[in-house]
């Protein structure tokens, strides 16, 4: 993620390969997210733990492939956040920015009804599940703050260790946050429109995205400061 020799998408055919690789990407981490989620909750036999604990492991190994996958195409971001985070100190063209979040939301929403289609469940199905209040929002900022941080500082410090490091902190923040760190609005647009354990009802996008987009800008703050 964030390999800087990738992020030269100078020339059409490079901006092309780099925004495919974020749709097919974001849209497998999706279909990860989405489907583990269906799994865990039928085969857990009503036990929450279990299911989420399944959905967090699927999630944080679909992850460290993803983005070992990806990352030499893309940059692997899969997250408009670490996209405006990435391109914030470049000057790449505005198109570029908005193709590859475009491609991410798209993606996104690829790969919940992919989801939806491997376990025979309606292709759209809006969530009702209800994720609303103050704790879930700072819950979301809190998980955004740490994985722009995890992202910004170990792409400058320990690029080869990144994928990992992602996948631990989307494993942990599963645990330690109410929201269940979703820490990324494509992920959230996507997750509305599944109706199962990794749903999020429709108005609480707004919230959940608000949450996020702060704690990606306090992250670019402090770890601005902080790595200079």
């Amino acid at each position: 993620m964030l390999q800087q020799r990738v992020l030269q998408v100078n020339d059409g055919a490079d901006r092309v390969r780099a925004v495919a690789g974020e749709f097919i990407g974001t849209a497998f981490l999706l279909a990860a997210v989405v489907g583990s989620g269906i799994m865990g909750e039928r085969l857990a036999g009503g036990n929450v733990a279990i299911a989420l604990l399944a959905n967090a492991l699927a999630t944080g190994a679909a992850l460290v492939a993803l983005i070992v996958t990806f990352g030499p195409i893309s940059g692997a971001h899969f997250n408009p956040l670490v996209t405006l985070a990435t391109f914030s100190r470049r000057r790449d063209t505005i198109g570029t920015v908005a193709a590859f979040i475009g491609a991410q939301i798209a993606g996104a929403v690829a790969g919940v009804m992919l989801a939806h289609a491997m376990f025979g469940t309606p292709l759209i199905a809006w969530s009702t599940h209800d994720r609303s209040g103050v704790p879930q929002v700072l819950s979301e900022a809190v998980a955004t703050f740490g994985l722009i941080g995890v992202i910004v500082s170990g792409s400058r410090r320990t690029p080869a260790a990144v994928p990992f490091a992602v996948a631990a902190y989307i494993v942990a923040a599963y645990w330690f946050t109410a929201s269940t760190s979703f820490a990324n609005p494509a992920v959230t647009l996507a997750r509305a429109l599944t109706d199962t354990f990794a749903g999020i009802r429709p108005a609480d996008v707004p919230w959940f995205i608000l949450g996020q987009t702060a704690g990606a800008g306090a992250a670019a703050a402090a770890f601005g400061w902080l790595l200079r």
